[in-house]
């Protein structure tokens, strides 16, 4: 299985969060044991400001520990679609949020995320599996909404067929 890591995973470890850390590193291992994790480009930028120089960057995201992946032209237009039902339902964010652009991403491509920002994943992206450091996957489906979209029925269809 392909698994996108998402920044804050990443950036548990990387910052040595108190309350994530160990939980994060944790599911990074299991799923490098067993699956591919992959980047994009939008990934690699959030994570980034926490390095000084590129070399830096790419030792922690090497290409041999990190698939580096480009994002679709289609994740592009699904994020700008839930960006649109995000902002119907009281968003307050003007411009779209680079977790629309992971989760269409990961929607499009068919890969799980491991990531520990649930509810907007679960909202937007339904199809999406989810991986939460520290959290069974059965847990993570029954506290959760399985995209409550509405009015958005565009991006209700299309988060289906996904």
């Amino acid at each position: 299985m392909k698994v996108l890591v998402d920044s804050s995973v990443l950036l548990d470890v990387f910052t040595q969060d108190p309350l994530w850390a160990r939980r994060s590193e944790e599911e990074l291992i299991v799923h490098a044991e067993r699956d591919l994790l992959a980047i994009n480009p939008i990934i690699y930028a959030e994570v980034s400001v926490h390095f000084s120089t590129l070399e830096e960057l790419d030792e922690v995201l090497s290409p041999m520990d990190f698939e580096r992946l480009p994002l679709p032209y289609e994740a592009g237009f699904l994020a700008a679609k839930c960006f649109l039902a995000y902002r119907r339902r009281g968003g307050q964010k003007h411009a779209p949020l680079p977790d629309f652009y992971i989760g269409a991403h990961a929607a499009t491509e068919k890969m799980a995320l491991l990531t520990r920002d649930v509810s907007r994943y679960r909202t937007y992206f339904p199809s999406v599996q989810l991986i939460i450091p520290g959290r069974e996957a059965s847990e993570v489906r029954a506290e959760t909404p399985q995209g409550n979209l509405g009015r958005d029925s565009f991006v209700s269809e299309y988060t289906r067929r996904l």
